[in-house]
Formats: structure tokens, C-alpha cells, sequence
């Protein structure tokens, strides 16, 4: 196993209705949003409620929200949050993201390096690829249009569609990781290219679409979990562990720290996803109920603790609020994600 890999497995138990996931550890700080996603384990016992089990990630999709996560779980809601439906899906294994590319047109990947997608607005969703012997998950993925995508996830692993997932190509020779290193997100920055993060700072980009990779010396050495663009040229942000979030306005040429107060001094939580929002609004959200919310591209953040203090691993825009989800469930805020939205 490559130096930076788990270094130990501690097993919790979340709730009455007895839902445990192994918890991997990464480095110093403990990668929580890493323990969620490659753990999934679930006990023998009653499962909570679709809606408010462990939930991933969350897409928007013209007035739709599709929220993925264990179990193979996949939630749609049409009224910004308020009521869900459970969508079909051929699958029971923990889902990790998903992606839309239109109205229509969405992929969802997961453990047992399985790819789903759905052509109907997530309303059923068919198994593209699995490969059970990988025996680890599928952790983030971006298509470009219906047609040209890309997959990433633990090992290394780097997967790539011509024709909207008919057949996936393992492209992870493209990536200068002799490590095999977990890619835990790929992100497309505007007019610049694309992104892919990773443990130990594992920073990749391509600006021929994916065909070639450089291998970029990052700005930090502890794990990423994320990358998003702003709305700018050239401009993206990483993030991951301890809080820590980096800007660059050239494509990852340079780099700056980008520090986040609170109360009670910087930012110590972990950050596992973010969203830019129609208006330009960027949102990050992580543990212990962590909400980040930038007006000026990510040059500087506001901050909010929500009270239950319960791990957020996704956002989206919902109205005139946002929809967090988590490992609680999912839950209708407002812009800044302090306070419940009323029905």
C-alpha cells in the first residue's frame, strides 16, 4: 500500500437506527468525507428513511434536485426539497456523486467502480460499467457533453467514455501517479481546461480535454477533496482537509491561501464539496455542519455553522435557498445555509 494510504480503520455507529460505515484516516487530520465514501458498510438492521440517510451528493436539474447516496439511493424532488420520491435504480452500492450535463442526461458513480445513467431527468437509471475487483469506489465524475465524459476515483483510477458510457476506457496510464493515489474530483475551469485533485495534494490538468495530463505541484501536501470554478477565466479553487482552501486565477500556475474565519479562530474542518451558483455565488460546505459562502469569485468567504453541527457533503441551489445534503439527510437553508427554510 503507497505511503499516505489508510493508516487505520475505526468502525461508528450513527443514530437509532444502527447505520455504521468504517472510518478511514488519512494523514494528521482524518479524512472524514474519504471515511464516508470508502466505507459504505452498512449493518444488518432497519434503514433509516431515504431522506434522511447518508446522502452525497446533490444535482440541479432545471427545477429538479437528484440526490444520490447509500444503498444505491437515488432522490428526486420537484418542489425545491420539500417531498421526495425514490427514483428505479439497479443498484444497492453507496453512490458518491453525480452529474448532469442537461435536462436529461445525468451519470451517477459509486462503489464497485459502478456508473450509472439515466437519460429521462433521473427518474430511472441504468448500470453502464462495474467492476467489483477494483474493490474500491468511483469518486467523482464530469462529462462534457452527452457524449465525452470522464470518471475518477480510489487507485487512481481514470475513466473515459466517447459515447455517452456505451463503453468506458481506462485511461488512468494518462495520469503521472505512480502511486496510484485516490483522485477524489474532477472539475472543467472556464476557458482554461480541466482539473483533477487528489490525496497528498495530487493536482492534475489538461487543456486538450482530457486527452493529455500534466501533473502540477499543488499548494498543499495534505489530501483534496475538491475543485470548483469560479465564474472568472482561469480562476478554480481546491479544498480539503483542516479547512484549507486555495485560489488560483491562472490555471494553477500560482497560488494563493485563502483563509476563513469564525468565531473562534481559522477554519479547522474538513471541506469535502462546493457549488457555483447561478449568480456567481460560490458555496462550500464540510464538517460539523460547515458552510462557506463567497460573493467576489473566492477571494474571501462568510461563515456559518449550522446547530446540529451534522457532516454536509453537498449543496445546491434550491429557489432562493440552498438544499444541503449529508450524512443526515437532506435539508432545505437559506442562501447562507444558517437557518431551515419553512415549507
Amino acid at each position: 500500500m503507497a505511503p499516505g494510504r489508510a493508516l487505520g480503520v475505526a468502525a461508528t455507529v450513527m443514530g437509532a437506527s444502527a447505520v455504521a460505515r468504517q472510518r478511514l484516516r488519512v494523514g494528521k487530520g482524518g479524512a472524514w468525507w474519504l471515511a464516508l465514501v470508502m466505507a459504505g458498510a452498512v449493518q444488518a438492521g432497519e434503514l433509516p428513511r431515504a431522506a434522511s440517510g447518508l446522502l452525497t451528493d446533490v444535482a440541479s436539474v432545471g427545477t429538479r434536485q437528484v440526490a444520490v447516496g447509500e444503498r444505491g439511493h437515488v432522490l428526486l424532488s420537484d418542489d425545491q426539497g420539500r417531498s421526495w420520491r425514490q427514483a428505479s435504480v439497479p443498484s444497492q452500492q453507496l453512490l458518491t456523486a453525480v452529474y448532469f450535463v442537461d435536462a436529461q442526461h445525468g451519470w451517477a458513480v459509486g462503489h464497485d467502480a459502478q456508473i450509472l445513467a439515466t437519460a429521462d431527468g433521473g427518474a430511472t437509471w441504468a448500470l453502464q460499467f462495474q467492476d467489483p475487483a477494483r474493490q474500491a469506489p468511483l469518486l467523482g465524475v464530469w462529462f462534457e457533453n452527452v457524449s465525452h465524459g470522464f470518471a475518477v476515483g480510489a487507485y487512481g483510477a481514470l475513466l473515459v467514455t466517447e459515447d455517452g458510457g456505451s463503453h468506458w476506457q481506462d485511461a488512468s496510464a494518462r495520469l503521472d501517479n505512480p502511486d496510484q493515489l485516490h483522485l477524489n474530483a474532477i472539475a472543467a475551469v472556464k476557458d482554461a481546461g480541466l482539473v483533477i485533485v487528489g490525496e497528498q495534494g495530487l493536482m492534475f490538468r489538461s487543456a486538450d480535454g482530457g486527452a493529455s495530463w500534466q501533473r502540477l505541484q499543488g499548494p498543499y501536501e495534505g489530501t483534496l477533496f475538491g475543485a470548483v470554478a469560479t465564474a472568472q477565466p482561469r480562476t478554480l479553487l481546491v479544498f480539503g482537509l483542516r479547512g484549507h482552501v486555495f485560489r488560483s486565477t491562472d490555471f494553477g500556475d500560482s497560488w494563493q491561501a485563502i483563509a476563513v474565519q469564525g468565531e473562534r479562530g481559522p477554519l479547522d474542518a474538513g471541506l469535502a464539496n462546493a457549488r457555483l451558483l447561478h449568480d456567481g455565488t460560490l458555496v462550500l460546505v464540510g464538517e460539523g455542519g460547515t458552510v462557506l459562502r463567497s460573493v467576489d469569485d473566492g477571494q474571501r468567504f462568510s461563515r456559518v455553522t449550522r446547530p446540529d453541527r451534522q457532516a454536509l457533503a453537498a449543496a445546491a441551489a434550491a429557489g432562493d435557498g440552498l438544499l444541503l445534503v449529508g450524512e443526515n439527510g437532506a435539508h432545505r437553508a437559506t442562501l447562507n445555509g444558517s437557518e431551515a427554510v419553512q415549507p
